[in-house]
């Protein structure tokens, strides 16, 4: 029986607990809801006289600029901060004459644009190159990455599709002609500055070979185009695509554009090694 009183007691207390926290808890919101009242009042009553200054500092420029105030009903009207002064019509100042209009001068000629270059193989920066390294593409069975000095401080980065048809021995410390100006492009990963000359038949790829004596860098050339190379062709013009129909092999193996031999001047012209009368590309 004593237990029972005692659970009854605890009862009674956490009841009067609950109530206690329950009326605290009711002070403290009334509290802040009455502080938070008097802020905001303060923060209106505030505002309230900051609007009126404003208003009046308006009333007062409006005035001062010659426009009519129209009081609000229950309003007197705002007064003038000072008296607008008049000046009689004969102290005006006589008025100028019309300034004669100045004659126009005439309009400057638009600067013409200067006319694109004919599109031809003198657009292509066709060079002499040498491999000094070459290996097989990490992720591309059938890729050489190579790098080519072409007469410039820094070798170039190119990747060839000749695995197929150029054994690895045979690429390496090879004169090749490298098309230098297409825009650098990224094959599988790694990024190719140049592009490698062939010609190229269905069956069979071949490495043009430049002439004898022929060094890295030597420019090649071809006769009646002359070579004002792009500093990189755009892709959309499509030039190299445009000039490959023309770029072929003759009879005597000797690399062409519109069947007039690609040469190194002095040197010799760009042959390729059995492929007659094929596309070079």
């Amino acid at each position: 029986m004593s237990a029972l009183t005692r659970v009854i007691a605890n009862n009674d207390l956490a009841e009067d607990l609950i109530t206690s926290l329950k009326t605290e808890i009711s002070a403290i919101r009334e509290m802040k809801i009455a502080q938070r009242k008097r802020e905001l009042e303060e923060e209106n009553s505030r505002l309230r006289i900051e609007v009126e200054k404003a208003k009046a500092k308006l009333i007062q420029l409006e005035c001062s600029s010659g426009r009519p105030q129209i009081p609000l009903p229950g309003e007197n009207p705002p007064k003038p901060s000072a008296p607008q002064k008049t000046f009689p019509e004969a102290q005006k100042s006589p008025a100028k004459p019309p300034a004669e209009k100045k004659a126009k001068k005439d309009p400057k000629p638009a600067p013409q644009a200067t006319p694109e270059a004919p599109i031809d193989v003198g657009r292509l920066d066709f060079r002499v190159g040498r491999i000094v390294d070459v290996a097989r593409h990490p992720d591309a069975d059938t890729l050489y990455v190579e790098k080519i000095d072409c007469g410039e401080p820094q070798v170039r980065t190119v990747v060839s599709g000749l695995v197929k048809f150029v054994p690895l021995e045979e690429m390496r410390d090879r004169l090749v002609v490298v098309l230098c100006n297409l825009k650098p492009a990224k094959m599988r990963g790694v990024t190719s500055e140049a592009m490698v000359m062939c010609a190229s038949s269905p069956d069979k790829v071949e490495i043009l070979s430049p002439p004898e004596g022929a060094l890295p860098g030597d420019l090649v050339h071809c006769q009646g185009f002359e070579r004002l190379p792009d500093a990189q062709l755009n892709p959309k013009k499509k030039i190299f695509e445009t000039c490959a129909p023309d770029l072929k092999t003759n009879d005597a193996l000797v690399a062409c554009f519109r069947d007039t031999p690609l040469e190194v001047p002095g040197k010799g012209v760009v042959r390729a090694q059995t492929l007659k009368n094929v596309n070079v590309k």
